[in-house]
Order: C-alpha cells, then sequence, then structure tokens
C-alpha cells in the first residue's frame, strides 16, 4: 500500500454536469458520490504537505530520534496513515509513538497494490490494532453493502475509541444500505457527515442518549423518515450547523435549537420548513430545490428566529414566505416583515410574469435589507413578458429598503433580456445609498445571447443612479457553470466571512473589521 492523494475538485464543465446528474434520481449515481466528495463533505486535514526526504547526517548522529515523544507524535500525525504506522517497524519506540499519537485516518489514501489486501480489511487492521483516541476518520472509498458486518465493528471500534470528526460515505449502489444504530453509541462526536445511506431506525436511540459535543451534522443523499433529523438534533445541545442534501422523499423540517447558528438544503424536495425556536439561527440558506413543479411549492415559515441575517436562495416561483402565519403576497402588513435579515439572496426568472410580480411583494417583508444577491433564472418567454419592463417597474414602485437601506447589489447571470435591464435600471434610479454593485454575465458556452450587447446594455441600465455615495460598480464576464456558482456546504458555514451568498467575499477579522 503506498499513500495516495485523492481527488479534490473537478472543473467547471464537470462539475455543471455532476450537478445536473445529482438533481436527477436516475442520473449516474458516481457523479453524485462525486458531487457529494468533492462539494459538500468537509476536507480532509491536508497532509500531503508531510512527506519527508532526507539525507543522513554527516556526523551520522540520529537527532529525530532526539526529540521528545510529544513532537514525535504530532510528527507522525501528519503522515499518511499507511507511513504513520509503517514508523512503527522502525523500532520499540517509534512503535510506541504511533499508538499514542491520535489517528487521523482517511481511506481515500489508502491505494491497494498488487498482492495487498483491500481497503476495507487495511481499514479493520488500522482501527483495531491502534488504541486511540481517533481523531478524524473518514471513510469514502469502500461499497459498504458488501462490508455490513466490518461497518457495524468499524462502529463498535470508533464509539469505544472516541472518534470526533466522522465521515461516512457509501459507494453506490446500492443507495439505501442501511447504517447500524450502533453510530447512535457514537457520542463523542463533534462532526459527523454521512452520504448515500438508510439511515438508522432512530427508535433504537436508547432513552437518554445525547450527543453532548456534536457541532455539525451533515445528511447527503440519505434515505430517511419524517422525525429523524428532529430527533438527532433534540439530542445536540450544541449543534451549530445542519447540513442536507439529496433528500428525495419531501422533507417537512422543523427546527427547535437553541444553539443552532447555520441551516443549508440543497437539492433537495422540501415541502415546508418551520423555525420554530431558534433563537440564535442567523443563517437560512435553501438551495435548489427539487421537484417544484405542478404547482407544489415549498413553504417557509418564520416564526421565532430573531438573530436570522442571511436568508436565501428564495424562488418567488417555488417559495412561500410566511411569518406568523401570514403569507407573504396574500396579507402584506407589518406582520410580515422580517426585520432582522440585513443578506437576502434571491432566484427570479425576470421572464416570467408571476415570479416578477413577487418580487416587490418578497422585498418589503425585508425591511432592513442591505444586501440583495440576485441570480436571473432561465425560463421560456411568457406571453406579455415584453410587458415586465421599466413601466411596469415604475407602476409597481421602489420598496422602502431599495430607496434607503440597501447598500450593496449583485446581479448574477444577467443575458440582457428585457426583464432583466428593466430591473436594473429601475432599481439603480430609485437605490439612495448604494455603495457597491456588480453585473455578471451568464457563460456563452452553456447559455447563448450575445456577449457584447449584454456588456452595453448592462453598462446602460446602470448608469443613471440617484445615489448619495460613490459605487463602486462593476460588470463581469463569467466562464462558470450555468445558473452561476454551484452551492456547498463549506461557503454556507464558513463564519469567517461575513456574507455567504457573495461571489467576493470580506473576511471577518477578530476585531470585526
Amino acid at each position: 500500500m503506498s499513500g495516495q492523494k485523492p481527488p479534490t475538485n473537478v472543473d467547471s464543465a464537470t462539475a455543471a454536469d455532476v450537478w445536473r446528474g445529482c438533481c436527477n434520481p436516475d442520473g449516474d449515481p458516481e457523479h453524485l458520490r462525486t458531487y457529494i466528495r468533492t462539494e459538500l463533505l468537509p476536507a480532509f486535514p491536508a497532509v500531503e504537505a508531510a512527506r519527508f526526504a532526507s539525507l543522513p547526517a554527516r556526523d551520522a548522529v540520529d537527532r529525530i530520534s532526539l526529540l521528545p515523544d510529544a513532537l514525535l507524535r504530532n510528527i507522525v500525525s501528519r503522515l499518511f496513515v499507511t507511513e504513520a504506522a509503517a514508523t512503527a517497524l522502525l523500532a520499540s519506540r517509534w512503535r510506541r509513538v504511533w499508538l499514542s499519537a491520535p489517528l487521523v485516518l482517511s481511506d481515500a489514501y489508502i491505494s491497494p497494490s498488487a498482492g495487498s489486501p483491500p481497503i476495507t480489511d487495511s481499514v479493520s487492521y488500522i482501527l483495531e490494532a491502534h488504541p486511540g483516541p481517533f481523531c478524524c476518520v473518514h471513510l469514502v472509498s469502500s461499497k459498504m453493502g458488501a462490508h455490513r458486518a466490518q461497518l457495524a465493528r468499524w462502529l463498535d471500534l470508533l464509539a469505544a475509541k472516541g472518534v470526533q470528526e466522522l465521515v461516512l460515505l457509501n459507494r453506490p449502489l446500492p443507495l439505501d444500505v442501511p447504517l447500524p444504530a450502533t453510530l447512535f453509541s457514537v457520542t463523542t462526536l463533534t462532526r459527523l457527515y454521512i452520504g448515500l445511506w438508510k439511515f438508522p431506525d432512530v427508535g433504537m436511540i436508547p432513552r437518554g442518549t445525547s450527543f453532548p459535543y456534536l457541532r455539525e451534522l451533515g445528511i447527503c443523499s440519505v434515505v430517511m423518515q419524517d422525525g429523524d433529523i428532529e430527533s438527532v438534533i433534540a439530542r445536540s445541545p450544541v449543534l451549530k450547523v445542519l447540513s442536507i442534501q439529496g433528500n428525495n422523499k419531501g422533507l417537512r423540517l422543523r427546527i427547535v435549537s437553541q444553539s443552532i447558528r447555520c441551516v443549508q438544503i440543497c437539492g433537495s424536495v422540501l415541502e415546508s420548513i418551520t423555525l420554530v425556536k431558534a433563537p440564535l439561527l442567523d443563517r437560512l440558506i435553501l438551495e435548489g430545490p427539487r421537484g417544484n413543479t405542478g404547482g407544489f411549492s415549498t413553504r417557509v415559515l418564520i416564526g421565532d428566529a430573531p438573530k436570522l441575517h442571511a436568508l436565501g436562495i428564495l424562488e418567488p416561483g417555488n417559495h412561500i414566505l410566511e411569518t406568523r402565519d401570514i403569507v407573504a403576497g396574500i396579507k402584506p402588513s407589518s406582520r410580515t416583515m422580517v426585520t432582522s435579515v440585513k443578506t437576502l439572496s434571491l432566484k427570479v426568472r425576470f421572464g416570467n410574469h408571476n415570479d416578477v410580480k413577487m418580487l416587490p411583494t418578497f422585498l418589503r417583508c425585508f425591511p432592513n435589507l442591505e444586501k440583495l444577491h440576485i441570480t436571473s433564472g432561465k425560463c421560456d418567454f411568457e406571453a406579455g413578458s415584453a410587458r415586465l419592463n421599466l413601466k411596469f417597474w415604475e407602476l409597481a414602485k421602489p420598496t422602502e429598503n431599495v430607496k434607503s437601506c440597501i447598500k450593496v447589489l449583485s446581479f448574477r447571470e444577467f443575458r440582457g433580456e428585457i426583464g432583466e435591464v428593466a430591473f436594473i435600471k429601475f432599481f439603480f434610479r430609485n437605490a439612495r445609498v448604494l455603495e457597491s454593485a456588480s453585473i455578471s454575465m451568464a457563460n456563452p458556452s452553456v447559455t447563448p445571447f450575445c456577449t457584447g450587447e449584454a456588456f452595453s446594455k448592462a453598462s446602460k441600465a446602470s448608469d443613471k443612479t440617484v445615489s448619495k455615495s460613490e459605487i463602486n460598480m462593476v460588470v463581469l464576464g463569467s466562464t462558470g457553470p450555468e445558473g452561476g456558482s454551484l452551492w456547498y456546504f463549506k461557503k454556507g458555514a464558513d463564519y469567517t466571512f461575513d456574507d455567504p451568498f457573495s461571489a467576493v467575499q470580506m473576511r471577518v477579522t477578530k476585531d470585526g473589521e
């Protein structure tokens, strides 16, 4: 066996194909697995720079062996796991060092060679041989449908040896291999991500079981029952980040948590999400809803979430926003307003009359909005879409937040359509405090349009502004995949950045500057 660096990224074209595949239940399951592994799972601690190349000392003195055990353990823990285990062959002292170093294991770095045991056997040997603790274990390379007994034994060992970060990704097919209920016995976890499994039966959780240290939970293309997620949340008193991808059943989620700060759901059939009681929640991100056709919409009910700061990516044609049981667009009033939201991301089909009509209503729900991110969605143009021009927006009248609150505007996937141009003209003629704006073109290689004409329209639409500030304005091209940047969990949960929807991120310093 030898250390081998796993794939870490995919190019734009491949990423777009992967995204379309993961949103299609009949798509290539290996594309789905690639998307989960590269875009959603947390990165494994970097060890590729830990290889050592050394020449014998001129005086033949073994200076490495003179180092204290604590420093040697630190060195060993940064090696590929197979190389770290091999140090035990050097001498009895090195075996003691390896056994006392916290285990950092990813089976993606185990590459079986001719005559060597399969990956699952190597993982079993390492988990059995090392006494723990297990700092970080990523098991992402095996088809566990044929190794269920080994999987159950792994979870027993992980629970007994105190694993802190655990990532379990199955190799399809099949897509519904059940995770053993012993997963619930791993109570030392601080971070857990599972992908391409069937969720364990929550009825098997012993009474009183909790996950007292779990801060981050990711569930990717996992077959679940209603109430499974809520049951885990209720047992996780310090959970901060919940990420869900690829739920096909029709998810109805109720958030009740005193600790959670970020909820993000992508590529899922989401029927409803209700923020029942989430006093610390500041980010709610809903991206790429699936199956929202034929009149089906996602109901987003914002109840007790007083610190909700960033919300998106709402689609006026697919999301129904509710606050205190009042539906936005049906009974607009002060009771429909969410005063805490400062950053909003929307996806609007500017050729769709219903989407455009709902856009001012959505904006009125967020009176203190400071940053607005809009992605222009593609659609088949309807009869009457030509009337969605500047006159339409003048009759609609600007909302108060457009006139006096919004400081940052980003508009993505601009193609120069009538509705897009009209909205941008309307916005710049009414945004009095605007400070920064960017308009990004769609990628002409995947969305045919005249780039030069679109650039000209974008520049002209934005040149008449009433803002009292000097505006930092840019018009950009794009080589990214259709639909703008792909969403990924890491970006949404990265609190070193203030705005999870911004393409140009401003890092938050310790001083908040």
